[in-house]
């Protein structure tokens, strides 16, 4: 795609990629884009690089706007590959550049490239740099979500690039949240923020809280927030700045996720009297199969929901193992604001209800114990108790919700 002007002589010009599918295990249904910017002013400007297949796309977009020799300076602000993966293509066009960007940014690129002949100018919160017209503000981010993260603002233009942080993975032809919502939809821009914030940002709701109360008492006005993913915020930026402190105070839908698999149906059986003694307690609830569905749907519906029941069948005494790497990967994320519970089947010897417990108190969450267990096909009367088991963690899930609103 073309550069794309988001501000008077500010431009996108980054790459969409449309057909990546995996994301270090995230699954990426929609694709991406690796969003980054030139600012043509007395002293031209590049901020953030792009993933390195993707460095030819952002140069020819540089191409058209300016000569590589006008780049005075390269702002870095977050030095993970998919942002700054192509910054060696780009540093051989512009070796005079000056690259500005936190320390652990820069001992961060040091490991990856050979940086003896570049220039730096390491920055700290607060810092700026005058490109002329416009005045850069740099905003030190750590965690959020590497250690060398920051934001770069535009004062005269009330421009924020946020790096990763309100993006989404989503590839679209639309630069912008109107654009991208008149041909599709708000639900479809609103369920990836929730994505991405699920799969990437969850175990720093805190300081995503902490950051965007900084930038309110600091006073710092914002008529546009320009991430390194997905589509610019620019008809409505305080919608996804609510969207963020909804999700880091704990905001869910009065809602179960059923989160499942299965050997020989005796777990998926259980799920449908659960469902409904769930829903007659007048709960919504969403059943999901972990083999039919990617990780990162399974996390992000776990999200959305204020409680989670997590079913698996006795496997050699453990786990079977699509639920195992499920709540592996959710004590990274971390979890907080939700209320768990477990249930399962065996054949000979129990031992999956057990450990799946034993993983959900790894987490933050909320847990409802005990669980239910029952041996081999469910016998009418297990149907019975596992209607009761629903209904009774819907009853738990609505006292728990209460706390929130």
């Amino acid at each position: 795609m073309k550069a794309v002007e988001i501000k008077p002589g500010i431009h996108w010009v980054g790459a969409i990629d449309w057909g990546v599918r995996d994301f270090h295990g995230y699954i990426t249904h929609n694709g991406t884009s690796y969003n980054n910017y030139l600012i043509m002013d007395e002293h031209v400007t590049l901020v953030d690089c792009v993933k390195q297949e993707f460095a030819d796309e952002t140069i020819e977009n540089i191409k058209r706007l300016t000569d590589f020799s006008r780049i005075e300076n390269l702002v870095i602000n977050h030095i993970e590959p998919d942002h700054a993966g192509g910054i060696d293509a780009i540093m051989k066009l512009i070796p005079q550049a000056v690259i500005y960007i936190t320390e652990r940014g820069k001992k961060g690129l040091e490991r990856h490239f050979d940086v003896s002949k570049w220039t730096f100018k390491i920055v700290k919160n607060g810092d700026t740099l005058s490109t002329g017209k416009h005045t850069l503000l740099f905003l030190e981010t750590p965690m959020l979500h590497w250690p060398d993260s920051m934001v770069t603002y535009i004062k005269e233009a009330k421009l924020l690039i946020s790096q990763d942080a309100f993006g989404q993975h989503f590839a679209s032809a639309s630069r912008f949240d109107d654009e991208f919502v008149g041909c599709a939809s708000t639900f479809e821009l609103e369920d990836s923020v929730k994505d991405y914030y699920a799969n990437i940002l969850m175990p720093f709701g805190q300081l995503i809280k902490a950051k965007i109360g900084e930038i309110v008492k600091a006073g710092i006005e914002i008529d546009m927030i320009a991430p390194d993913h997905g589509v610019i915020w620019r008809k409505d930026p305080g919608k996804v700045l609510q969207m963020y402190l909804d999700m880091a105070n704990g905001k869910a839908d009065l809602r179960v996720a059923l989160i499942y698999d299965t050997m020989w149906h005796s777990t998926e059986r259980m799920t449908v009297p659960m469902a409904q003694g769930i829903k007659d307690e007048g709960v919504d609830c969403k059943v999901i199969k972990l083999r039919a569905t990617s990780m990162s749907v399974a996390i992000k519906e776990l999200w959305k929901a204020r409680g989670c029941l997590v079913g698996s069948p006795t496997m050699n005494n453990v786990l079977f193992p699509s639920v195992a790497k499920f709540l592996y990967h959710l004590g990274g994320l971390k979890p907080k604001n939700r209320i768990m519970g477990a249930f399962g089947s065996f054949g000979w010897g129990g031992g999956a209800v057990k450990e799946a417990y034993s993983m959900i108190k790894r987490t933050a969450v909320e847990v409802a114990e005990p669980g239910l267990e029952v041996m081999y096909r469910p016998s009418e009367e297990d149907d019975r108790k596992c209607y009761e088991f629903g209904r009774d963690f819907a009853v738990k899930v609505k006292e728990y919700h209460k706390k929130f609103e």
